[in-house]
């Protein structure tokens, strides 16, 4: 038997110091016979990532910050397969503060703080839905879907939560938003889908069914007529009824 080098001897079970031959010995131990080395390897890796996801060093966090398990942009919520990406928030800043020494309203603040995590989480792979963010405000998702939209309007912008990314949710401020950059500042469907986060599929989809229901509208047709000639649904109808009417009516 050929003898093993002194330093393999002496140090290569320091090896097992470590997380992943830890896990794996787990695995050899617990585990015997069903998975081979090379999938407790494998399982090892999958492990550690997901753990070095979900626990970052305090390091990365600062004071008035959270860490949130937030939806990954890439799945839908209503997905059976979806996914999940944690990210950083900041709940309270200096800015926040400021505001508050100055006496502003609250509102505004809020108004500002779910702006920030929105922006914050898409910044990092992630997408908030309303019910996230009264989650950790403590507020009702009615009220801060009201406040998100407020918000959206005053600054001219569409945030990108999951109402806006997956065309999830009763909000109609992105269609406004998304006809008037086409229709009234003549810009691209493809300059839009960047300016209000959304995919070009989902502009192009809005921008068709608008033209569609605005055809038929023109001509005088009752919504009756309208949902069976292009299958919208009635809601649905009556947001571009009203965007007709009252958005872009007079532009």
């Amino acid at each position: 038997m050929i003898r093993k080098p002194d330093g393999i001897r002496k140090y290569h079970t320091a090896h097992a110091r470590f997380l992943k031959p830890a896990i794996v010995n787990f695995f050899t131990r617990e585990f015997a016979g069903f998975f081979g080395p090379v999938v407790r390897g494998n399982i090892a890796d999958a492990l550690i990532e997901l753990f070095e996801q979900n626990a970052p060093e305090a390091s990365r966090l600062k004071h008035g910050q959270m860490l949130w398990n937030a939806l990954d942009k890439h799945t839908r919520a209503d997905s059976p397969n979806r996914r999940y990406k944690p990210v950083v928030l900041t709940l309270v800043n200096d800015d926040d503060i400021n505001l508050f020494e100055k006496e502003k309203p609250a509102k505004g603040i809020r108004k500002q703080v779910i702006a920030r995590v929105i922006k914050e989480a898409y910044a990092q792979g992630g997408i908030l839905s309303m019910r996230d963010i009264s989650l950790f405000m403590s507020a009702n998702a009615t009220t801060i879907s009201a406040l998100r939209a407020e918000y959206e309007q005053e600054s001219k912008t569409v945030l990108p939560h999951t109402g806006v990314i997956h065309d999830m949710g009763s909000t109609v401020t992105h269609k406004k938003q998304i006809v008037f950059k086409h229709v009234v500042e003549k810009k691209p469907t493809s300059v839009v889908a960047k300016e209000t986060n959304h995919s070009q599929a989902a502009v192009d989809h809005y921008v068709r069914d608008y033209y569609r229901v605005k055809t038929l509208v023109d001509d005088g047709k009752d919504i009756d007529y309208i949902q069976l000639a292009t299958n919208i649904a009635k809601p649905v109808i009556c947001q571009y009824q009203n965007i007709i009417n009252n958005f872009v009516k007079e532009r």
